[in-house]
This record gives structure tokens, C-alpha cells and sequence, in this order.
């Protein structure tokens, strides 16, 4: 294993390059931060890169997820700030607080790490699911929710975010199918009541997707019903998958977890590590958007060269 910290000790490394890692590292440089970003795909972006149309940006409205992902990477580059492909497996630090990046080749020393690794959503596994990912197929209804106004559409799930979304494509689609594979709902009593309520929500339960069809686009969702076995073909224009979400953290347990693997931290993104800051998707917070991603970011670092400047000596 190459060691990076034989000359060198970063002011900070970024671990990841979707929105929060990106502009973390547009901050660390305006900070005059002696920083590296760390992204174990080839191309920066994060979870946009699968969406077709992102309308809730400001100022770049429409813009696809591919080009917004390589935007942010240029500006950051524009910097000075410089990019490897690592996979990172665990941060150390010693009795000094001293950090060390751990990849599969190589260590970065470090006075400061921000984890901006993201999450990802769970998959249904249904065939049709990835050819139809971002045209069709969507995991965030307040992301694509807008694209499908007055159309038909489908929501797959039974816990707090699939219900969620149902209510919130209930106000802008014309029909809304709410799809759950068990006979009862996890979710909230309060928002199952909402649900329950919304005039323009057909409720399908013990009920599995078996497929997802389409030309160019999704245009179908086949759907069966475990009891009866009978099949119904909904005509949708989109599909909502919300199964769940797994943050990218596993390599991180220096750090304090919550029961579902996201790390702790306030908004000032600080962990149960002096620091060490959690940036975007990874961290424990109500919202996560692009844009909420991004301000995670600017608050790491902001946190992170008060850190500097307390423990320069």
C-alpha cells in the first residue's frame, strides 16, 4: 500500500463527489484549504447522474443530472482542486487526533475529513426497473414530482416515504396508485388517515410489481395480487419507488451511527469525531435535495477551518 502521508498531511479530504462532496470542495478551496477529493467512480455526481431532468435546482431548471453532476465537478476543478479515484475502506486516528484515510491502495493523512458518501435507494428488483431508471422510474417524489402534472402515476411502498409521496403526487397528478406488497402499511396512523382520505389515491395492497414496461419511456407498471393471483397492467407515466434508503456509511464506524447507518451530525456537520464532518445524503436530517446536499458542504467546511484554527500549533 502506497502511503500519500509521507510528505504530506491534507487540510482536508473529501470522501465522495455528489453535491455535498462537490461543494465542500468548491469552499475548501475558496478557504485556501490544502484539500483532495476522493471518489471511487469515475464520473462525479452522486445519485444525479440517473435523472433525467432535475426541476427543483435554482437557476438551471430542466437541466439533466449528468450535466448538473459535471458542472459542479468543473467548478470545483476551476479551483485547483485536485481528484483521485480511491475506494475508501475506514478512517483511522491516533492519540493525537491525527486522521488517516484508509483506501484500497493508498493513506491520506488529514487535519480534517468531510463523508459526503451519499446513500442509495434500495432496489425493487423487478425487471424493467434499471432500463426505466429516470425515464419513468424515479425514487424521489419531490424531485420528479413536477414532470408528471396531471398524469397517472404509481407509488410502490408501505412505510412514512411512500405514503409521503403518494400525498405529495396526490396534488399534482391526476391518479396516484399506492402499491404495497403486505396487507397493512408501516407507516405514521396520521398519514395513513391522509391517504386514506385523498380522493384520487386507488390503494392496491398485498400487492408486488412484477414488471415495468415501456417503449422509450415507462408507460406501464404490471402488477400482481399475492391472494388472488389476479394481474392487473396500470397505464402510468411513472413510477415511485420508495423501499428504502441505505446510506453509504459502512466504512465509517469510527464515527456514531443512528440504527438505520446514518451518522450523526448536527447542522454545523460535525461528528461524534472531532474533526470529522458528515456532509449530505450520509448524515441524519429531515431533507435530502440536491440543494440541501450542497449547503451541508459549505457548512463542513466552514466548521472544519474553525477546527483548523483552534488546533493550528
Amino acid at each position: 500500500m502506497n502511503n500519500k502521508t509521507e510528505n504530506r498531511i491534507y487540510d482536508m479530504v473529501i470522501i465522495g463527489s455528489g453535491p455535498a462532496g462537490l461543494a465542500a470542495a468548491v469552499y475548501a478551496a475558496r478557504a485556501k484549504l490544502d484539500a483532495v477529493v476522493l471518489e471511487k467512480e469515475m464520473l462525479s455526481g452522486g445519485q444525479i447522474l440517473n435523472t433525467a431532468a432535475v426541476d427543483n435546482y435554482p437557476g438551471l431548471p430542466g437541466i439533466d443530472g449528468f450535466s448538473l453532476g459535471q458542472k459542479f465537478r468543473e467548478h470545483a476543478e476551476r479551483f485547483g482542486i485536485p481528484f483521485e479515484t480511491a475506494h475508501v475502506k475506514k478512517i483511522e486516528t491516533d492519540e493525537k487526533g491525527r486522521k488517516t484515510v484508509v483506501t484500497s491502495t493508498d493513506r491520506y493523512a488529514a487535519r480534517t475529513v468531510v463523508i459526503a458518501t451519499g446513500a442509495h435507494h434500495s432496489l425493487l428488483g423487478a425487471p424493467g426497473e434499471e432500463t426505466f431508471s429516470g425515464m419513468g422510474v424515479s425514487y424521489c417524489a419531490t424531485c420528479d414530482g413536477m414532470l408528471y402534472r396531471d398524469k397517472e402515476v404509481a407509488v410502490i411502498g408501505g412505510g412514512d416515504v411512500a405514503l409521503g409521496d403518494a400525498l405529495i403526487l396526490a396534488r399534482i397528478c391526476k391518479k396516484v396508485y399506492l402499491i404495497h406488497r403486505r396487507d397493512a402499511f408501516r407507516g405514521a396512523m396520521s398519514l395513513q388517515d391522509q391517504v386514506r382520505r385523498t380522493e384520487n389515491v386507488e390503494l392496491m395492497m398485498d400487492s408486488v410489481v412484477t414488471a415495468f414496461k415501456g417503449d422509450q419511456r415507462l408507460t406501464a407498471v404490471c402488477v400482481e395480487n399475492k391472494k388472488t393471483g389476479a394481474v392487473r397492467e396500470l397505464p402510468v407515466d411513472g413510477a415511485f419507488i420508495a423501499v428504502g434508503i441505505v446510506p453509504e456509511s459502512a466504512a465509517f464506524d469510527l464515527v456514531e451511527k443512528d440504527e438505520r447507518g446514518y451518522i450523526k451530525a448536527g447542522e454545523d456537520c460535525e461528528t461524534s469525531v472531532p474533526g470529522i464532518y458528515a456532509a449530505g445524503d450520509v448524515r441524519r436530517k429531515p431533507l435530502r435535495q440536491i440543494i440541501t446536499a450542497a449547503a451541508d458542504g459549505a457548512n463542513a467546511v466552514e466548521s472544519a477551518v474553525h477546527y483548523l484554527n483552534e488546533h493550528r500549533g
